[in-house]
Parts: structure tokens; sequence; C-alpha cells
């Protein structure tokens, strides 16, 4: 249970539980494993907690998902090659449908039959961008989470890739604790963030903070503040973020959007997708434009904010990391907490895995 104590100034700590750190996943998600650009057809190995899948491209570009063994002597599929559309083990060529089933043997006698083992096929879908994984066994109830700025022509797209050795926890803890800019100095994109609500239910916690914004893009010129943070001026915004399981998006007023989607490794290992959009809707005569100029205008700047995000990301994988070992070198620590939706986060984990 989590545990309250009372300060010298009335205010409440909240000393988070110890056991979040080993939490699993709710696998009824559909979770993100690569870039869309990523997937040819040279098959790649993902992992999803502690499950092993190969995805690559069939000949006409379709994405298919298999567990990544082969049932014959238990190598990983995915050092082989897609041939006719199968996947074939790189260690004696058996060949597996996208189904699962094992097609093709080449030493098989005329007297032999195939083998009727059989891996795991997983659902699997193109979005946005994204390939996004289902690894539950149920049928998919729900739909990814997506995100429409992808192709919408008014937002601008960054895109940044971490890699923690961190339990996915303390991401999404860092992410939803808009108190923790005090880290990243000139790379922040706020300041003075004051929770103001939280609105919580079985999926989701909600946020919202006010802060003082550094960006305000309401000019052509004004996209130059990305580049240069001379220009930039403080001015009030509402910032809100959100725990959607088992994925993160939060808002910086009308100019920003961002996206975390995760894909949970194991108890010490997270990798997630940050997505950084700045919108252009303020340029109302860009929307007049030809759909050709416009579509070369996002493409164009695509990446406009990679410096800022990676800088992010460089400095609070570094705070995580650290805190997942502190967990490793004594269990029994306890954390002191101060913002109330860290709690509600810890409180959505836990009920979601053990959905």
């Amino acid at each position: 249970m989590q545990e309250l104590i009372q300060n010298k100034d009335t205010t409440l700590d909240y000393i988070l539980p110890k056991n979040v750190r080993k939490l699993g996943i709710n696998p009824n998600h559909w979770y993100v494993l690569a870039r869309s650009n990523e997937v040819t057809n040279k098959p790649i190995s993902i992992t999803i907690w502690r499950q092993n899948i190969a995805i690559y491209r069939d000949n006409s570009g379709n994405i298919h998902a298999l567990e990544d063994r082969c049932p014959h002597r238990q190598v990983k599929l995915s050092h082989g090659q897609v041939i006719n559309d199968k996947l074939e083990c790189a260690y004696h060529g058996w060949q597996f449908n996208s189904k699962g089933e094992c097609a093709e043997v080449p030493y098989l006698a005329d007297h032999q039959k195939l083998p009727s083992c059989k891996i795991r096929q997983y659902p699997i879908k193109e979005q946005d961008g994204f390939i996004w994984l289902y690894p539950g066994n149920e049928t998919p109830k729900i739909e990814p989470m997506g995100l429409p700025e992808w192709d919408h022509l008014n937002y601008i797209a960054t895109v940044s890739v971490i890699n923690t050795k961190a339990h996915y926890s303390y991401l999404i803890e860092n992410l939803m604790d808009m108190y923790h800019g005090h880290l990243h100095q000139d790379l922040q994109a706020w300041a003075e963030a004051s929770l103001q609500n939280i609105e919580e239910d079985d999926h989701s916690v909600h946020a919202h903070y006010t802060a003082q914004s550094y960006y305000k893009i309401d000019k052509i010129w004004s996209i130059s503040q990305l580049f240069f943070p001379a220009l930039r001026r403080l001015h009030p915004e509402p910032l809100d973020v959100s725990y959607v399981y088992p994925h993160w998006v939060s808002s910086l007023g009308k100019d920003f959007k961002i996206y975390c989607l995760l894909c949970p490794i194991n108890e010490t290992e997270t990798k997630a997708y940050l997505i950084h959009f700045t919108s252009l809707n303020a340029f109302w005569r860009l929307h007049k434009l030809p759909i050709w100029f416009r579509k070369w205008i996002k493409n164009s700047l695509f990446g406009a904010a990679q410096k800022l995000l990676d800088g992010l990301v460089i400095q609070d994988v570094k705070m995580i990391e650290e805190e997942q070992q502190a967990f490793l070198n004594n269990p029994e620590i306890k954390n002191y907490e101060l913002n109330k939706a860290l709690v509600s986060v810890q409180k959505l984990m836990k009920k979601q895995e053990r959905i």
C-alpha cells in the first residue's frame, strides 16, 4: 500500500512503493517496435517484455511479425532472409510463412512430410510512420494510440530514440513530472511549472500544469527560436501531460505536442520513441499554398528540433539510469515524493499490470 507521512509544512510527502520497479506490462495494448523506414525485407529482431520477435516486409511491402525462433534448433529466425515472402532460417534453410507455419525444408525427402511445428504470429500494424505490435494473446479490442499530426501538413516532426537501462516506470514518471525542468536548463521549453489538477481513470492519468513557455510560434520568423535561444521570451501557457497507458503525450500551449511511444524490453531496459511536433497552424497564409509546396516545407523541416530533443533525452536518460541503479543497489530505499501525479501514475501501472 502507498504510505503517506505528514511533514512540518503540513503538506503531504508520498513514499512511493518499491514494487512498482518490478511490474510487468499489460500485453493487451499496442506497443511501438520501430519506425516504418527501419523495416525492410531484411528481418530485424525486436524484444518486447522478454518476447523476441522477428519483423520483416514481404515482396508487396506488407509487414509481418513472427516469434523470433526456429522450432528446428531454436536459433533466431531474424538471422535469415525473406525468400518468396517466407522467412528462411539461416541455419538449415527451413522456411516459414506469415502465419508461422513451416512451409518448406530444402532437404525434405520424397517420403517425408513437412514438420507440423508452428511459431507464434503477432498482430502488427503500420500506422502514422511507426510499426505497432500487439503482444497479448487476446484478439485486439482497441486501436493503436496513433499520431494524427504525423501526416498533417501543419506539423513539423522530430524523432529521437530513447534507449535506457531502466524499468519503464522511471521513464514515465520522468515524463509526467514537469518539475524536473530544472535539470534541462538552456534546453527546456518551459519554466515555473505548477500542477493545477489531475484527472484519472482505469486507462489514463492527465496532469494539468501551468507554465511559462520560452516559445511562441505565431510568425514565420518565430520558427528561428528553435535555433537561436536569444530570441525566446517567456509567456504563460498551459502544459498538459497524459499517461494514456502504455504511452505518453503532452502539449505546451498550441505550438508544441510531444509523444513518447514505449517498447518495454524487460525489468531493467526500455526503448521508446520521442516524437516532437511544432505546429504551423498560426500561419493561415501557408494553408493556401499548393499541397506539393506544403509537403516540401514539412519534409524539409523534418528534424528541425533534433539537437534540442536529443539533448533532453541524454540528460533524462542519465538521471533515469541512476535511479534504476540506486534501486538495484538498495531495493529497500524509499523515495519521498511531492508530486501527486506520480502517485496516480504508479497506481495506474499496477492496475493495468493486473488486468
